[in-house]
């Protein structure tokens, strides 16, 4: 277990919910933070808040990725903690015959593509200092089908996939990765959903506030664990995820033909 103090960080999606909680709780520990969004005037907002620098940038364009890297060497010197945070979703879209073919794109772009790309930029800064620690935001989305958003599940599958497939490639170079799966989170994600920043959440529903699900992603950022998937409800805090083995009579043989 590490410490954060002093440490080099950034988080994406990082104007509001889960990325502004992460991003207050890393700054709090003492680390020092370079926060992405593409909202403007609330990142700004979240970064003179906390002290932190704030970048406009769409994850989903890789060409932006390079004005991050290099915002974090000129204002971090480099990086050490990531929290790949930002996401999208279209509760209520069922019918994928009917979804229009831009809002599939947008939640592809920014929900995996976003993490890619962020992989993509922020490991070989993280080589360089001979390691890192990085946490991905998914969802129980990604563990389990979420039918009212059938594409944002797709999506959230995904990303566990990568975490999952990256964790011994990343270990060689001294690199955690992580997940978080949070379930219900009051964010202006899941207001828009449902009905506007004023509307009531249902009354069965059980909605964490997004300080808890930042705290839990923080604690991983700390942590010297990889290829986790945290569980992380209401009350309960981080609760480890496990996948059932391939059924097979030998355990090895599905690693054996993947190489």
């Amino acid at each position: 277990m590490g410490t954060i103090e002093g440490k080099a960080a950034l988080v994406t999606g990082a104007a509001s919910g889960i990325g502004a909680a992460s991003a207050r709780e890393l700054m709090a520990r003492g680390a020092r933070c370079v926060i992405i969004d593409v909202a403007e005037e609330a990142g700004h907002k979240v970064a003179a808040d906390i002290g932190a620098v704030f970048v406009a940038a769409d994850v989903g364009d890789p060409d932006a990725w390079d004005r991050v890297v290099a915002t974090v060497r000129h204002e971090l010197g480099g990086l050490d903690l990531a929290h790949l945070n930002a996401g999208v979703a279209n509760i209520g879209a069922v019918d994928v015959t009917t979804l229009p073919l831009e809002k599939y794109r947008r939640m592809m772009r920014v929900n995996l593509d976003g993490v890619f790309f962020g992989l993509r930029a922020l490991v070989p800064l993280m080589a360089e200092r001979g390691g890192g620690h990085i946490v991905v935001t998914a969802s129980i989305a990604g563990l389990a089908p979420f039918s009212v958003d059938p594409v944002y599940t797709a999506t959230k599958h995904a990303v566990v996939g990568l975490v999952r497939a990256l964790t011994s490639p990343l270990s060689a170079q001294g690199i955690t990765i992580n997940a978080i799966c949070p379930g219900g989170v009051d964010t202006p994600l899941l207001r828009d959903a449902i009905g506007g920043v004023d509307a009531p959440l249902p009354e069965s529903a059980t909605i964490q506030p997004p300080s808890e699900v930042g705290a839990a992603a923080v604690e991983l950022l700390e942590s010297d664990e990889t290829g986790r998937l945290d569980v992380v409800l209401a009350g309960r805090g981080r609760v480890p995820y496990t996948f059932a083995p391939i059924p097979t009579s030998d355990p090895t043989v599905f690693h054996t033909q993947l190489g």
